[in-house]
Formats: structure tokens, sequence, C-alpha cells
């Protein structure tokens, strides 16, 4: 059994919160787009854009002033930037059509596709107890479905289906982006993420707004209602896209997509005392499994943690024995070759030995002969 210090450690508390604020961020961008959809704004292309335009800036300008090359090809940030814009913009449709709730529930399918995802492209072995963690926060989550089937939430908007149907499209999407992200921030940088994801980002939103939303943006009446959750979800989009990274590279992206489910209970307390609207008691335990099995999923880190730092000291042990034995191998070596050189040395004085002998004796000849 593992004591409460191996499992709280101070990486998976750190993890659990950035999560949190990471969710609550995402349920902010929910509000703000079914804000807008309540008020007849349908362009989300131009919901996402000023949050590409705020991490091109930002970030780019630190690119800039660090004046580095890029560590991944450029080209694969412009995939990453389509990926990215039209989830987006799929998830924001989404609620044209259905309910935040919805939205909110049909979400989570980007859990089991992230870790289809990760364990092909990227490696990652998910030990049982992450299975039960992932379980746990699903099962939460089937018991919202069951509340919602009887609320009249569930069925609100003009075409569930269509809206559903986006929801699914667009997750998945979300997790070929994600372990994408985690993919290049474990491998490149995260500031060079950013401002390339910002930068195609921004160049696809502008190309997809000007063939397909120009008209909407025409006839927006642009008041206070529709310029507040305008730049409320571009704040909340930039602060979440600049915290993802941080995760990512923590805990990975399936982590991230676990916590992000929280934002469904999150969603519920905005119903509450936002909307003054009544929500069904079975959504309380929903929030507490998820929470369980979020717990259940991040803890223990300190156990892989000292396995990776007993495999790297076996490592280091080794490539000093390695070390060692190449030295004693090179003086070995050196002592051979000092005795070869005395030989050689001792030869040469032979030699010279003899080549003395012989001109004298030739000497005498000379002598003899005259």
């Amino acid at each position: 059994m593992r004591s409460f210090k191996e499992f709280w450690t101070k990486k998976t508390l750190v993890g659990l919160g950035l999560g949190q604020f990471l969710s609550l961020l995402i349920t902010s961008t929910g509000f703000t787009s079914s804000e807008l959809a309540r008020k007849g704004i349908n362009a989300p292309t131009s919901q996402s854009f000023m949050n590409y335009v705020l991490l091109a800036l930002v970030y780019g300008s630190i690119m800039i002033y660090r004046r580095e090359a890029l560590k991944a090809k450029w080209y694969y940030y412009v995939l990453l930037g389509l990926v990215d814009v039209e989830a987006n913009f799929l998830v924001v449709k989404a609620y044209q059509y259905t309910s935040l709730t919805s939205v909110m529930l049909l979400d989570c399918w980007s859990i089991p596709c992230v870790i289809l995802l990760t364990w092909l492209f990227l490696k990652t072995k998910y030990r049982f107890r992450k299975y039960v963690g992932v379980a746990v926060c699903v099962a939460g989550l089937v018991v919202v479905v069951f509340s919602d089937v009887h609320a009249a939430d569930r069925s609100s908007g003009s075409n569930p289906i269509k809206g559903d149907l986006l929801v699914i499209a667009g997750s998945m999407l979300y997790a070929i982006s994600n372990v994408s992200e985690e993919f290049f921030v474990k491998s490149a940088d995260r500031v060079e993420l950013m401002a390339m994801l910002g930068l195609f980002g921004a160049i696809v939103s502008a190309c997809q707004i000007s063939i397909l939303e120009q008209s909407e943006l025409k006839s927006i009446q642009w008041s206070a209602g529709a310029v507040l959750p305008f730049s409320g979800f571009a704040v909340a989009m930039f602060l979440f896209y600049s915290g993802v990274p941080i995760l990512l590279k923590m805990s990975g992206s399936t982590m991230l997509n676990l916590s992000l489910l929280t934002s469904d209970m999150w969603s519920v307390l905005i119903r509450v005392f936002a909307y003054h609207e009544k929500v069904d008691w079975m959504y309380f335990i929903a929030f507490a499994a998820v929470v369980v099995g979020l717990v259940v999923y991040s803890g223990g880190d300190k156990e892989v943690e000292q396995n990776l730092a007993e495999v790297a000291d076996e490592e280091v042990e080794q490539s000093k024995h390695f070390d060692e034995e190449a030295a004693g191998g090179g003086r070995s070596d050196l002592d051979n070759y000092k005795r070869l050189g005395s030989g050689n040395s001792r030869r040469g004085d032979n030699s010279k030995q003899l080549d003395f002998g012989s001109t004298s004796l030739a000497g005498k000849e000379g002598a003899t002969r005259k």
C-alpha cells in the first residue's frame, strides 16, 4: 500500500490544480459561446481568431527576442493549426444547434481517442490504475447523461442531433491536436509551439472567415452584449492555450482531457447561479466520481519517478564502469607500448654496437693490407 506522502506528490497537486484552472477556463468559453448563440451570433471562426492573434503576438515577440531557429519543421505547425482551427470551429458551431450541457458531455469522446493516439504514436504505456481512473471519470459522466435524459436542457436547441455530431467530430480533432501538442512540447519548445500555432491558426482562420463568415460579421450589432462575450472568449482561450502545454509536459494529454471533464460540473454551477436553473442531485454524484477518477489517475507519480531515477542511476553506473574499463585498457596499451619502445631501443643499441664492431674490424683489415 502506498503512503499518503507517496500518493500526494507535488507534481500530482500541481497537475490537479492546473487542470482545474484550465477546466474553469474552458467552462467560461462554453458560457460565452452559449451567450453569443442565444443572441443569434453565428461566427465560430471569428471567435477563435482573436485567440490566435494574441498567441502570435505574445509568443512571437518572445521568439523574435530569442532569435533561435525552429526546432521543428514549419509545415508540421501548419497542419496543427489547420486541425486546431477546425476543432474549435466544429465545437463552437455546435452551440448553435444543441445545449451547453450536451456539448460538455459529448466532448469527453476525446479521452479514448487521446489514449489510443498516445499509445500508437507516442508509445505511452498506461498502468492498470490509469485505466481505473479513466473508467471512474467516464462513469461519472454517464451518470450525468442519465440525469440529462429527463431534463429539458438536453432537448433544447434547433437540431440536437446535428449539434451532437459536430461535437463528436470536433472532439476527435481536439484529440489529434492535443497529442500533437504533447509531442511538440516534449521534443521542441513551448514558446515555439504557441507562436507557430498562433501564426498559422490566425492565417487559416482569416481565410475561413473571408469565405464563410463575412456576411455574418456584417450583420452583427456590435453592442456591449456582443463585444464582451467575444472578448471574454478570446482572453479565456488565450489563457487556456498558454496553460495547456505546461500540463501536457507535466502529466500528458490524457490527464488534460480528464481534468476538462470537470468543466461539465462547473457548467452546472453556472446554470444554477447565472440562469437560476434547478439541477438534479445526480450531478453532485457525478462530480464526486470525476474527482475520484482524477485522483486515482494522477496519484502515485512518485513511484514512477523513483523508478526512473533508479534506471538513470543504473545507466550512470554502467557508463562509469565502461569508462573505467576503457581507461584501464588505455593504460595497458600504453604500458605495452612503452615495453615495446624499450625493447626497440635495446635492439638499436645492440645494432649500434655491431656497427661499431664492424667498422673497427674493417679498419684493422685496411691497416693489415697497407
